[in-house]
């Protein structure tokens, strides 16, 4: 049986509202993007917290379901409840798929770099001389095709030497902290705030055959890193810059990412206090910042 997708425009502050109301009644999957999308008046929207965004004019929903008139009589007992008139609707069809076989399909395995590869797990290894970190994402973030956590990898593969204490703060999948460990670091420790990407990461490192530890980013953290690597966003990363400081050792080095090339400067000033600026690397307007925390005056 084909899917029927709902395709409908209206203000974005009413689309948010529907959105959530559309989820609690149990349609299958509802999208949001610009009404404008693919014009010259499309507006990018980032969530990243601390950020100004500039919203929408207006929302294209569209909402999948298995049946269409279940999809209308949701849509339209969700638009009574948040006392909406229904905004027209248009329809199409979606084909019936393997939608995990779908889904993973657009994971192939990925070059790092010379010697270190990203492989999904129901991947095959291409080269097996390398240093294969085998990863099923989940529900977390990091499968290793985003630009900064490429960036992350690559850096690490760079300053990991034998026997370090790496700290890996925003851990999602884990992919950081056990490409530490294969890379040769005595010990790696993850956090992360969501409980999910920690049940993730805890598995991605039993598929590694590797130790790593991974807790909740809200527990008290006590040690001093000899890498750190945090791969969030630019704003919690500028609230974050003191916690940081007391993580990485005198010494230690530290490398920020998930900001956009324009960020770098307001970062790099942030950790000025704690920290000296060693590099910078960029990939597709992406950007990671390398830094050595600076040892106690005499």
């Amino acid at each position: 049986m084909a899917w029927a997708a709902l395709v409908l425009e209206l203000p974005a502050a009413d689309a948010d509202r529907l959105s959530d109301r559309l989820v609690e009644a149990g349609i299958e999957s509802v999208t949001a993007e610009d009404a404008a999308a693919g014009t010259p008046e499309e507006k990018p929207l980032f969530g990243e917290p601390g950020a100004d965004p500039q919203p929408w004019a207006r929302t294209r929903l569209r909402l999948v379901a298995r049946e269409e008139h279940t999809a209308r009589e949701r849509l339209a007992q969700a638009c009574r409840d948040l006392g909406m008139a229904v905004p027209p609707v248009g329809v199409e069809q979606v084909p019936e798929q393997d939608w995990v076989q779908a889904s993973q399909s657009q994971f192939e395995p990925l070059r790092v770099s010379e010697r270190l590869w990203v492989v999904p797990s129901w991947r095959a290894v291409v080269d097996p001389q390398a240093i294969n970190l085998r990863l099923d994402p989940g529900l977390a973030f990091g499968t290793g095709s985003h630009p900064t956590t490429r960036l992350c990898l690559q850096w690490l593969e760079r300053e990991v030497k034998g026997a370090e204490t790496v700290l890996d703060y925003g851990c999602g999948s884990g992919i950081l902290a056990i490409a530490a460990m294969k890379l040769g670091a005595g010990r790696a420790v993850g956090v992360d705030i969501d409980p999910n990407a920690l049940a993730t990461a805890r598995d991605n490192a039993r598929l590694n055959g590797v130790h790593a530890e991974f807790a909740d980013a809200a527990a008290p953290i006590a040690l001093e890193a000899d890498l750190v690597v945090a791969n969030i966003l630019a704003n919690p990363l500028k609230v974050l810059a003191p916690a940081l400081a007391r993580l990485t050792r005198a010494g230690g080095k530290l490398a920020l990412a998930g900001l956009l090339c324009g960020q770098t400067a307001e970062l790099a000033a942030a950790y000025a206090p704690w920290f000296e600026l060693d590099g910078s690397r960029e990939a597709e307007g992406w950007a990671c910042l390398s830094a050595v925390r600076r040892r106690p005056a005499c």
